[in-house]
Order: structure tokens, then C-alpha cells, then sequence
């Protein structure tokens, strides 16, 4: 059978459908609902597809073949006939504990099945599968409706790798419609745009391994790869890619089943994207083989961390900070012995100026780090989520900071903000591009003596000298955001003097 190649213009129509479907559904709510309900299908006719090309490959080679999904499980078995199992009984079947199955045996529900799944057979899928399902519910009220959604997925081949082009960024497009709902609830995801300077100027190499230990949906993990795929030329160099070069954390299950599915549609075949908090272990346990060539990422701030996760930390850095005990963790996780370990991390203006623990916490940057470079975001690029200015730090393990390069990134002539619908564009950032290796000083470009630096509680928040002097007005949103880092900074405070005194007594 010759299947009809599916165009850009078919699939979209194809995924707009099942979302129509999907609106129709009383247990649904929004794009946070219907997304991940969308993943999930995707993901295991996605799996299945991968099963037969695996299966294939294994009979030329003359080998046993071991399914990672057992019958009566596989998507074949009950989703890929149209007229197969519907209505209450296809609700039974995926919610359920115990079921009959399509095959007219009892036994476990689909869910109950794939989250039980282990590795003890030698494939490390399974436990992935298991991960993903146990973060996953299915919350479709209407069986009839939910067969209508699988049929439409059932036209998508995962085996043609120009319809995996193809979805990807469709897919990508839907990402960005679920980051728009989730920021109501205080999930704020990196510009496309940002992602794509950060990777670009980093620049990852083959052979290097790259991590983001806060990888959300995998917006940084998915550039780094394509990044590096560009230069794979050999079978050597793919097995490289594919098995020793991505990483990732992600403890939230549904950006951790996002993730997932966003690297497996980009050409990733097994994401090593680890479901628990990267900040769990302790910072004196990270040795040399934890450690990686590359950190790209946005760690989350203003949020606060437990008591049992600062305790990982040293006692004068311990802070519920999130922001900050990532930024001690990357430092932590570049690779000491030999290459150019490095990072490019997103921080708030709030880790620029902050004294006490955020003061000691840079100190040790300047002085076992190189922070070669700062990049001042323009005001408002995470834009309507929130209005807190934003920064790029670089740094890596070439010897101590010696001066530290500053770049006031700024808006476009005759923009004032950005939204959500006008972004900042990848294109903005070709002059700080070109300007990266041949540094000079210029109406955006200053360097900072790291000695001048490390003075007055290493306050790394400098105003643009040769900026033209004129008299600016920040709009409310911005000096909202300002007192509020500034009541979370008392915060924190407190909350340090509180541990001292509950230590003396």
C-alpha cells in the first residue's frame, strides 16, 4: 500500500481536526487539557511506528526482537482499526485498573500496564514509558469522542521522516499556544528567539555533551540538538548524537511528557530527560562524571525551595531561592578536566544586585569561573507572563574572571514592548551576533574589571556608560516588578536570621 505524502497543509488540518473534536469533550478545558491528551495519543501510535521499523531491523540482522509494548498494548492491537473498540469500553480499557481487553481477555487497564513497565528486559524505553504515563491522565468524558480523536492520529506516519519534519514544527507551534495558557498559572517558557542566540553563541560541538537541568517542554535541548545534528557526517558521528550527547531534568510531569515527545519528533530516538528535581542531590556528591561541556537553560525564579533541598548545599549559599541554588548547581556540573566546559544561563536583574548569600554566591563565579559576558535582555521579552528584566550570564571554566563583558540588548526602533503576538525576533540579535568575536566598545558593548566587580557585595547590575544620558520613566508593571524583588529579597533575609537563631537555640 502507497501511502499519499502528507503535506504541512494536510497535517495541520488533520491535528486542527482532532482539537475540533476535542472541544466537544465536557472533560476538557482549554489547550492545557487538550495538549497533553493530544501528546499522549501521538506518543504511543508514535511508539508503535518505531516498533515496526525496530522489528524490521531486527529480522535483517538475524536477531530476536523484544517488544517494548506487549500485546494486547500495542497501538495496533487497539487503536488502529476505525471501527475497534469505542464508547465506555475504550474509557475502560485506557482508565481502569483491571479491564477486559480488546482481545476479550481480563488483565490491566492500557495506563495501568505502561506504568509498570521496567527496564529488566535491557530496554531503557520502557522505564521512560512508565515515567511519562504515570504523569499522564486521560480526562475525555466521551469514549465515542476519544475513538474520533485516535482515528485522526492513526493518519499520521512517524516512519516518514519528511512527516516528522513536518510535525515537529507544527508541534512546536502548538507548544507555544499551551506556554501562552500556562502563564496565567505562572509557567514562564524562553523565546524561541532567545533559545536560538543562546545556542548559536555557545555553540556546542559534536562529541560535547549538553545539558539543561530545567528543561520545561525541551525548547533548549531540541535547538542544541539540531545544533549539533548539522554537523553529524558519519554513522559514528549519529551514534554519538543520539546516545552520548542530550540531557536533560524536568520533575513536572506534563512538561516532562512534553519534553519527551518534542525531542522524539525532532530526531531524538531515546531522551535521557531525568523526572525528578535537579536539585536533589548533593552539591559535594557531583563529581567529574556527573559533570558536562555544556549548560544551556532558564532555571526557575522566584520560587522557593524546601528545607531538605537547601540542605544539599553549602551552609553559607543555603537559600529558598530557586533561582540562585541552580545557578550554584551549574557551576557545580561543568567538567573541570581538560576542553572549554561553559554556560549560558537566564537569570533575573534581582541575582545581578542581590548582597547576603547571592553576594557570596557570585563571589565564588568571579573568582573560579570566567564570566566573560552579561547580556541585558530588553525590558519585557517574557512579555505579558512577567515584566521582571532578565539577563544572560556566559561563563565557563577557563581560570578566573578577569572582566566581564556587558551587551544592553535593546528594543527595536520604534518598538516600546514586545507581546505575545510580536515576540523579539531571532534577527534582532545579529549585531550582538556578529560583535561576539570581535569584541570592542561601542554605544551597547562595556567591559567591567572583574576587581571593580568584586566590590560592593559584587553588585554585577552596571549601567550602561555610553549609553546617551537621557531621563527615562519605567512603566508601572516595572516598578511593580522591582519592589517585589526587592520584598522577596527581605524575604529571604528573614528567613536566613530565623535559621541562624533556630541553630542557637
Amino acid at each position: 500500500m502507497i501511502k499519499t505524502p502528507t503535506t504541512t497543509q494536510s497535517l495541520a488540518s488533520l491535528l486542527k481536526s482532532a482539537r475540533d473534536i476535542m472541544r466537544k469533550d465536557k472533560g476538557l478545558n482549554g489547550d492545557l487539557d487538550r495538549l497533553p491528551l493530544l501528546t499522549w495519543i501521538m506518543f504511543l501510535k508514535f511508539l508503535d511506528d518505531l516498533e515496526f521499523q525496530r522489528e524490521d531491523g531486527a529480522k535483517l540482522a538475524g536477531k530476536k526482537f523484544k517488544p517494548t509494548i506487549e500485546a494486547p498494548y500495542r497501538w495496533r492491537d487497539w487503536a488502529i482499526t476505525p471501527d475497534g473498540i469505542t464508547g465506555d469500553e475504550l474509557l475502560a480499557f485506557i482508565n481502569n485498573e483491571e479491564t477486559t481487553r480488546p482481545d476479550g481477555t481480563r488483565g490491566a487497564g492500557l495506563f495501568a500496564y505502561l506504568r509498570k513497565l521496567t527496564s529488566s528486559n535491557g530496554d531503557n524505553r520502557r522505564d521512560v514509558i512508565a515515567t511519562v504515563f504515570r504523569g499522564v491522565d486521560n480526562r475525555m468524558k466521551s469514549g465515542y469522542l476519544l475513538r474520533d480523536v485516535i482515528n485522526k492520529i492513526a493518519g499520521i506516519h512517524f516512519s516518514s521522516s519528511d512527516e516528522l519534519h513536518t510535525l515537529g514544527a507544527l508541534y512546536e507551534s502548538m507548544l507555544r499556544e499551551m506556554r501562552d495558557a500556562a502563564g496565567d498559572s505562572g509557567e514562564f517558557y524562553t523565546p524561541r528567539a532567545v533559545v536560538r542566540f543562546m545556542v548559536a553563541v555557545t555553540d556546542p560541538r559534536l562529541g560535547e555533551t549538553v545539558l539543561d537541568p530545567a528543561s520545561g517542554t525541551g525548547g533548549f535541548l531540541v535547538e542544541a540538538y539540531k545544533h549539533l545534528a548539522r554537523q553529524v557526517k558519519t554513522v559514528a558521528d549519529r551514534k554519538i548524537l543520539q546516545e552520548k550527547s542530550i540531557s536533560g531534568c524536568e520533575p513536572k510531569p506534563l512538561p516532562y511528557l512534553l519534553c519527551q515527545m518534542n525531542l522524539l519528533l525532532h530526531g531524538l530516538d531515546t531522551p535521557q530527560i531525568d523526572p525528578g528535581n535537579s536539585l536533589r542531590f548533593k552539591l559535594t556528591d557531583i563529581g567529574e562524571r556527573e559533570r558536562v561541556d555544556v549548560i544551556l537553560t532558564n532555571p526557575p525564579f522566584g520560587g522557593e525551595e524546601e528545607r531538605g533541598i537547601q540542605g544539599n548545599f553549602p551552609e553559607d549559599k543555603q537559600t529558598a531561592e530557586t533561582a540562585l541554588l541552580f545557578l550554584q548547581l551549574i557551576m557545580r556540573k561543568l567538567r573541570r578536566q581538560g576542553g572549554n566546559a561553559r554556560a549560558a544561563v537566564v537569570v533575573p536583574n534581582g541575582t545581578l544586585f542581590g548582597d547576603g548569600v547571592c553576594a557570596r554566591i557570585k563571589e565564588e563565579l568571579l573568582k573560579e569561573f570566567n564570566l566573560h559576558t552579561i547580556v541585558r535582555l530588553p525590558n519585557g521579552v517574557f512579555a505579558p507572563y512577567t515584566s521582571i528584566p532578565t539577563n544572560i550570564l556566559f561563563f565557563d571554566r577557563n581560570g578566573a574572571t578577569k572582566e566581564t563583558w556587558y551587551y544592553e540588548q535593546a528594543l527595536p526602533e520604534g518598538r516600546k514592548n514586545y507581546t505575545k503576538t510580536a515576540p523579539i525576533q531571532f534577527d534582532e540579535f545579529a549585531p550582538l551576533i556578529a560583535w561576539w568575536n570581535k569584541r570592542k566598545k561601542t554605544e551597547r558593548a562595556w567591559k567591567v574589571p572583574a576587581a571593580e566587580l568584586l566590590t560592593n557585595a559584587c553588585n554585577l547590575d552596571r549601567k550602561n556608560p555610553n549609553a546617551v544620558d537621557d531621563i527615562t520613566h519605567l512603566p508601572p508593571e516595572q516598578l511593580v516588578a522591582g519592589i517585589l524583588l526587592k520584598e522577596q529579597r527581605i524575604v529571604e533575609i528573614v528567613g536566613n536570621i530565623r535559621q541562624l537563631l533556630e541553630k542557637e537555640h
